[in-house]
């Protein structure tokens, strides 16, 4: 009776130290795969904040709230199990598919641009002050299309690097790096959009008013910087896909040659990414206005087509 019982608690000893190798090796997985996916992060944190610009404040965390969750649905809900298959059967078909969303990521972008140049400024003004909860919801739904391309590029990546492992790894790996990522970006957003809520704060407290002030006056002009790098963030990261998916996909190896070339002239290093990134906004922005020009005839096609239609 006690051989058995100790031989069951050397069992469950073993199972214990096991789960913790386990748990290490995905800790260890984790980090390195959050590593190589930073620029990507990076580029999220960039995008997102201005979904939620000339929104109410009161509304600001709630629109962000409802962008997590949709965020965390994107990537172990939609992504995790779709990328896990298709690792498994085809994972030849992982490149055409981001392909697919970094055109939409450039087409976004383009449009952002187009729209930024010809709108009516006082017009957008008195729109963004009379939001509705229908623009709040289409500008949330927008907010997690865009997170879906962003999150597909940060959880391929991520499991490009552990993708020699057993589907429970990768799976693991994937599921960790996808919260924590999501909490991690979403987080910072949070936190930058409330920032000159903070400083009214600290003015009506009377605790440090000065800085406060300055949080208040600064935080709209860092908030629209961080709208121009977002929209040159879809450009370039979208124009990265487009690039690779022209070298995989298509045979068209010259943009990925170009792009080459341009770091091999840098010398490697930030010179070297700056070149890359470079010749990905480039790229971004003619595939980017190229659809926006289709998607303008088709519109137009469809409203010329519709009184015809009608009679």
């Amino acid at each position: 009776m006690a051989g058995g019982l100790l031989a069951l608690l050397d069992d469950v000893a073993l199972i214990a130290r096991t789960a913790a190798a386990s748990a290490d090796d995905v800790a260890a997985m984790t980090v390195k795969t959050s590593t190589k996916a930073v620029g990507v992060v990076i580029d999220d944190a960039a995008v997102t904040p201005q979904y939620v610009s000339n929104v109410t404040p009161a509304r600001e965390l709630p629109m962000i709230w409802k962008i997590t969750k949709g965020s965390l649905r994107n990537k172990l809900l939609i992504i995790l199990p779709v990328a896990l298959l298709l690792n498994a059967v085809a994972p030849w078909a992982l490149t055409p598919i981001l392909m697919v969303g970094g055109t939409y990521l450039c087409f976004e972008g383009a449009e952002k641009i187009a729209h930024k140049l010809t709108a009516d400024s006082a017009a957008e003004q008195e729109r963004a002050a009379n939001k509705t909860p229908e623009d709040e919801d289409s500008l949330v739904k927008s907010a997690i299309r865009t997170d879906l391309i962003l999150s597909a590029e940060i959880m391929i990546i991520s499991l490009n690097e552990v993708a020699d492992q057993p589907i429970w790894m990768e799976a693991a790996v994937l599921i960790v790096v996808g919260i924590m990522l999501t909490f991690g970006v979403y987080g910072v957003v949070a936190l930058l959009v409330k920032v000159d809520d903070i400083g009214r704060g600290m003015i009506e407290r009377g605790n440090a008013p000065k800085l406060g002030r300055v949080l208040v006056k600064g935080m709209p002009h860092v908030l629209n910087v961080i709208g121009v790098i977002g929209t040159v963030a879809m450009l370039w990261v979208g124009g990265h896909l487009v690039v690779r998916g022209f070298d995989e996909v298509i045979g068209w190896h010259w943009p990925h040659e170009i792009a080459e070339r341009g770091v091999e002239a840098a010398g490697g290093g930030a010179l070297g990414w700056m070149a890359e990134t470079g010749v990905s906004l480039v790229a971004g922005l003619i595939a980017g206005f190229i659809v926006l020009g289709v998607v303008a005839l088709m519109r137009r096609a469809r409203g010329a087509g519709e009184p015809a239609a009608a009679k």
